[in-house]
């Protein structure tokens, strides 16, 4: 079954973006994301045997701790509904629900790697907060781009974010 490895690939571009890969909504003044807004598009090349690439369009809603992320084909049908909240978090895709105990968990699961979701939700609000073996890219996040590159652990990964405007 091709979707389920597209829907896996989705996932991971999503999470790895969802902080970096929308745009923030938020009050002036304020530097919280818990209770932010992204949407836009983004995409995740993956270089391992074969390379692979994803590309979406999403919604982000919430922050690191407690939030929802949706994915969308270019026609726009759902390909993925993530939700979590402290000590839960649930994948519906597929026409499958899959529950896991953290956030953290559900993108390792659905990436077969770790991916930092904290920061990610630091980089769309503009913090450069560091990740060892992540390099974000914020110096065009104010045009809406955001990127940033995993060179640690193998394989190489780049994410790149457009957020709507």
């Amino acid at each position: 079954m091709r979707a389920r490895p597209l829907v896996r690939l989705g996932l991971l571009i999503a999470i790895v973006f969802i902080a970096g890969c929308v745009q923030l909504a938020r009050t002036p003044g304020t530097k919280s994301t818990e209770n932010a807004f992204w949407s836009g598009r983004l995409s995740l090349q993956v270089d391992n045997a074969p390379t692979q690439s994803f590309a979406a369009a999403f919604e982000l809603k919430g922050g690191a701790a407690a939030g929802e992320l949706a994915l969308f084909s270019p026609l726009g049908s759902t390909l993925a509904q993530l939700s979590w909240a402290p000590g839960r978090a649930t994948l519906n895709a597929d026409s499958r629900e899959q529950q896991f105990g953290s956030l953290d968990a559900l993108v390792a699961q659905a990436t077969g790697t770790a991916i930092p979701v904290a920061a990610l939700f630091d980089w769309l609000a503009g913090t450069p907060t560091p990740v060892p073996g992540w390099q974000p890219d914020l110096s065009r996040l104010g045009a809406g781009h955001l990127a940033a590159r995993r060179t640690d652990p193998q394989p190489l990964a780049d994410l790149r974010v457009v957020l709507d405007r």
